[in-house]
Formats: C-alpha cells, sequence, structure tokens
C-alpha cells in the first residue's frame, strides 16, 4: 500500500504514481495568473520546477508519455487560447545567479529585471538598458531579447539548455545559437531545446555603461550616440522611458497588462522597401518619410511597426472593447480587464489587416500563441 502525498490546493496524488516527489503539482490549474496579460484557459497539469534536475526529469516524463508540453516562464510573451491546454504546463522557477569578475551565470528561472539590477549594482555593463523588460531570464536568448540599443545576443557567451531529441543537456555557444532580430535557434526548433541556465560575458567599464547606442535614450540622457555613461543613471533613464510606454508591470496599470510589443519591426528587401515608401507617399504625401534602419549589407531595411500601426489609424487607447491599444504606446495591446483571448486576438486581426491595407506590409506577432492562431 502506498502513501498518498498531499499537493497544493487539496489535490492529491499518490507516491507510486508521480516520479517528481519534490515537485508542485497542480490538475486543472488557471494559466491566467502566469501570464502577464492575464489571460487564457487552464492547464490539464502544471508542474512547478525549482532545480535543473527536476525541470529535466518533468520533460523528459512528458515526452516519454507523449504529453503535449508547454513551458513556462515570467509568461510575459504568451497568448493562451480561452480553452486553455492540453497537457503538461511546466513552469521554471529555478533560481541562481552566479557572478565570477566579468562572468555571469543565470538560473532559467530568475527574474530578467531583478538579474539586470544586480549587475548594475556591480558595476558592470552589457545589459543595462534591458533593465525593466519583463520575464524570466531564460527567455532571453529564446527571443533574442533586446531594447534600447541592447540585445542579449551581444552579451550571451553560452546556454546551457536539455535537448530533448538526444535526450541530453548540452551547451551551446553563442554562434551556435543562431542569434538574429528577435530570434534564434531555439526559437526556431522549439520544441526541441529547454533552456536550463545562461551565461553572458559583460564588460567592467569603471561603473560607466556600454556605449549608448539608441537615439531615444542619448536624447533622454543628454548624450551623444557611442557616449558612456553611469550604469545606474543609463538604467534609471531606460525604466523612465519604458514606464512612460506601459512596459514596466504595475498590477493597479492596464496598460502594463500585455506582452509588451505585440508585433515585430519588419525587416524589408529592397525591393519591398521602395513599394513601401510608394504607398506612403501615395496614402501621406511625398514628404513623409518612415523610419528606416538599414539591415545587413543587401538593402535590407528595418521600419517600425508602431509607425505603421499609428498612421494605419490604430492610435494609442485605439478599441471599445476590454482588449484595446495601450493608451502609451501603440505597439501594446492591452487586457483592461475582463477581456478574452478572442477579444485579444480580434484587435490583433483587425491591426494586421489595417496596416496590410494601407502599406502593403504584414505584420508578425512577437508573443506565442498556444491553441490559437492570430
Amino acid at each position: 500500500m502506498t502513501a498518498d502525498v498531499p499537493l497544493a490546493e487539496g489535490t492529491f496524488l499518490s507516491r507510486a504514481e508521480r516520479t517528481l516527489e519534490p515537485v508542485q503539482l497542480l490538475n486543472d490549474a488557471p494559466l491566467a495568473p502566469l501570464t502577464t496579460f492575464r489571460l487564457g484557459g487552464p492547464a490539464t497539469r502544471l508542474v512547478t520546477a525549482t532545480t535543473d534536475d527536476e525541470v529535466v526529469e518533468a520533460v523528459r516524463e512528458a515526452d516519454a508519455a507523449g504529453t503535449p508540453l508547454l513551458i513556462i516562464g515570467g509568461g510575459s510573451n504568451l497568448v493562451i487560447g480561452d480553452k486553455g491546454f492540453d497537457g503538461t504546463a511546466l513552469r521554471i522557477a529555478t533560481t541562481g545567479f552566479v557572478l565570477d569578475g566579468t562572468s555571469l551565470e543565470l538560473a532559467a528561472g530568475e527574474v530578467w529585471t531583478d538579474a539586470v539590477a544586480r549587475t548594475v549594482e556591480a558595476g558592470l555593463a552589457g545589459i543595462e538598458c534591458l533593465a525593466g523588460i519583463p520575464g524570466s531570464a531564460g527567455a532571453t536568448p529564446i527571443q533574442n531579447v533586446g531594447a534600447y540599443g541592447q540585445d542579449v545576443s551581444a552579451t550571451i557567451t553560452e546556454v546551457v539548455a536539455y535537448d530533448r531529441r538526444a535526450e541530453e543537456t548540452v551547451t551551446l555557444t553563442n554562434a551556435e545559437c543562431a542569434f538574429s532580430y528577435r530570434h534564434s535557434l531555439f526559437k526556431d526548433q522549439p520544441d526541441r531545446y529547454v533552456v536550463l541556465r545562461v551565461r553572458f560575458g559583460l564588460e567592467d567599464a569603471g561603473g560607466l555603461s556600454a556605449p549608448i547606442k539608441y537615439a531615444e535614450t542619448a536624447r533622454a540622457l543628454g548624450v551623444g550616440a557611442g557616449d558612456r555613461v553611469l550604469l545606474a543613471t543609463a538604467r534609471e533613464t531606460v525604466l523612465g522611458l519604458r514606464a512612460g510606454k506601459g512596459m514596466v508591470l504595475d498590477p493597479e496599470d492596464h496598460d502594463t497588462w500585455s506582452a509588451g510589443s505585440f508585433f515585430t519591426n519588419p525587416i524589408l528587401t529592397a525591393g519591398e522597401y521602395e513599394a513601401f515608401l510608394a504607398r506612403v507617399a501615395g496614402r501621406l504625401g511625398p514628404d513623409v518619410a518612415p523610419p528606416a534602419f538599414p539591415v545587413g549589407e543587401d538593402g535590407a531595411v528595418k521600419t517600425s511597426a508602431a509607425w505603421l500601426i499609428d498612421r494605419a489609424g490604430f492610435t494609442k487607447g485605439y478599441g471599445s472593447g476590454p482588449a484595446r491599444i495601450s493608451t502609451k504606446h501603440t505597439l501594446a495591446l492591452t487586457n483592461r480587464g475582463g477581456a478574452t483571448t478572442e477579444d485579444l486576438l480580434a484587435l490583433a486581426r483587425e491591426v494586421v489587416a489595417g496596416v496590410r491595407e494601407a502599406f502593403g506590409i504584414t505584420l508578425v506577432n512577437e508573443p506565442v500563441t498556444v491553441g490559437v492562431e492570430l
């Protein structure tokens, strides 16, 4: 006879039935509270793992049983369908912040913005302009998280991950991660790797930041491109800029009930950019110049999704239902309270269709969708 093991919220699982004895497990578990959108239905099963071994064991168990698996970190880049997830949701809640000189190792479950603050306190530069970005450290290489002139790909040296195909833990170099704009090997093969740890190479610049690259940041700091400022000043300035756009989490502010930037900035070939300019001239006049940033050496150009959305007629606060565009930033779609995922997707589809009609460009969503499609 086996003893029953008590679980959270009054659920029980016999010891004979479970292999992850230290892990918290819930059945029919709400997932909305684990996302910054606060949207989505329940998971059949939710496992919370607090060590790398627990993460690996949970993944192996799900794979061996053929159970669909959803990895959840900070929940800041997830759009979960109203019907929820029919499978095992694995919440990675591992901790670990190890600083050795200028080398930093973060466990996947570490809160990213807290880790950034600690590197600034330690006097190390390289990720200070990524302050305030919600989510966990393990998500940063997947999306190649970036903002205000910094991308994690510039400082990541290695990523330790569990390879579900090889059934082993592997260490991938920066080059092997195949980073590009908001993309990586991990995003390209979403069902293969589970990030366990991320290693960074930071810079000791005597308490100064990395060179300021982003024009908006430079203006706010009153410096020129390439200048350095005090690390704390850089971080505080970025936090202020983000807060002004509703991009710093605040449970009382519905503008932050979002996934941050909902769409990626489009990258256009030289030919596509010329066609885009013609559409802009026809719609807004020949003197209007859209934002344009050269990308690579083949004439490709990156333009601004926020500019496209605004100029297509979707201004701040657009919408009349429980899902609306942020009142602070056109690139953020928000849950004003009481929204459903379908409300959010209806708004997103309206924006995509409007921008395509106006400018001939199809916006691509940045958050990962689960059980739904845009």
